[in-house]
C-alpha cells in the first residue's frame, strides 16, 4: 500500500475516515476484501503469497495499514513479510504501542516499512526507521512511502480534500470525494517530487495518488467510514495491468464493542 489518507475523530459523525490505495506488482496474487475463513473476525483483503495483509479491520474496531517505506532499489528481501505484521496486530490483543514496542526489537527481519495501528480510542504510527512509536493526534493524516504526513504532493493535497469532507454528512458524498481523490493519476510537478535514491523518472511515475502500470501500479482503492454507532462502511475497488479495473465490492457491518 502506498498512500493512506486518513481522519480520526475529526469527523462529528465518523470518528474514522480512511481512503487508501495498494501499490503492487500486477503478478503478485492476491484476495479480495471479504472476512476471512481462518480469522472470521477480520474484515481486509490478503495476500496469498505470504498470508498477510496492506490493511484490515477486526469486528472490535481494531485497525491497521502500512506502506513500503521507499529508500533508493529494494535489496534483498527480508525473511519475514511485512504484510504479517498487519494481520498479527488485528489477530492479537495487544495495545498498539505494546505491539509496536515488541515489534522494534525484531526490526531487520522486515523490510523498510511504515506503519499505522489501534482502535478508534486511539491510533499508534510506527516504523523501523524511527525509534519510538508516536501517538497519532485527532485530526486529518496522511502516509505514503516515508514517515506520518511527510509532505509528498499526494500526501499534501490529498488530506487537503479529506479535510473538506469533514464538512459533509452523507456517506455516499464522502466516498465519491475520496474515490476521486484516489483516481488522480497526475504527477506531481517536477519541482515538487521527492528524492528517495530512485531515479527521476520513477519519482515522476510513482508520484501521483494513482498509479498506472503493465507490470506494477494501483491494484485496489479502499474507503473505509465508521460511524459513531459502529457501522462501517468498506468499499473496494480492483484493478489490473495499466489501471483497468478488475472488479469491486461493498460490504456494511457492525462493530461488536460500541464506538467509545
Amino acid at each position: 500500500m502506498c498512500l493512506i489518507l486518513f481522519s480520526f475523530r475529526a469527523h462529528r459523525h465518523f470518528p474514522l475516515l480512511v481512503a487508501a490505495n495498494r501499490d503492487e506488482h500486477h503478478n503478485r496474487p492476491a484476495a479480495p476484501a471479504a472476512f476471512w475463513d481462518d480469522q472470521p473476525d477480520i474484515y481486509g483483503g490478503r495476500d496469498l503469497e505470504k498470508g498477510g495483509t496492506w490493511m484490515g479491520l477486526h469486528a472490535d474496531g481494531r485497525f491497521a495499514a502500512i506502506t513500503n517505506y521507499r529508500e533508493g532499489k529494494p535489496g534483498a528481501a527480508a525473511p519475514r513479510s511485512r504484510g504479517e505484521l498487519v494481520s498479527g496486530f488485528l489477530a492479537g490483543s495487544e495495545a498498539a504501542e505494546v505491539f509496536f514496542r515488541k515489534t522494534a526489537a525484531n526490526n531487520a527481519l522486515y523490510n523498510p516499512y511504515s506503519m499505522i495501528a489501534g482502535d478508534l480510542r486511539g491510533l499508534q504510527f510506527f516504523s523501523n526507521r524511527i525509534d519510538e512509536p508516536q501517538t497519532i493526534t485527532p485530526g486529518i493524516h496522511g502516509l505514503s512511502n516515508h514517515l506520518l504526513n511527510t509532505p509528498w504532493t499526494k500526501v499534501t493535497a490529498g488530506r487537503k480534500i479529506l479535510s473538506d469532507t469533514v464538512e459533509f454528512d452523507d456517506p455516499d458524498a464522502i466516498g465519491a470525494a475520496m474515490f476521486a481523490m484516489l483516481a488522480n493519476d497526475r504527477p506531481a510537478p517536477e519541482t515538487e517530487l521527492p528524492d528517495t535514491g530512485i531515479t527521476r523518472q520513477r519519482e515522476k511515475e510513482l508520484s501521483p495518488p494513482f498509479i498506472r502500470g503493465e507490470h506494477y501500479g494501483t491494484r485496489t482503492s479502499t474507503v473505509v467510514l465508521v460511524n459513531d454507532a459502529g457501522d462501517v462502511f468498506f468499499h473496494e475497488k480492483r484493478f489490473g495491468p495499466n489501471g483497468a479495473p478488475a472488479g469491486e465490492d461493498a460490504r456494511a457491518f457492525r462493530l461488536q464493542k460500541a464506538v467509545p
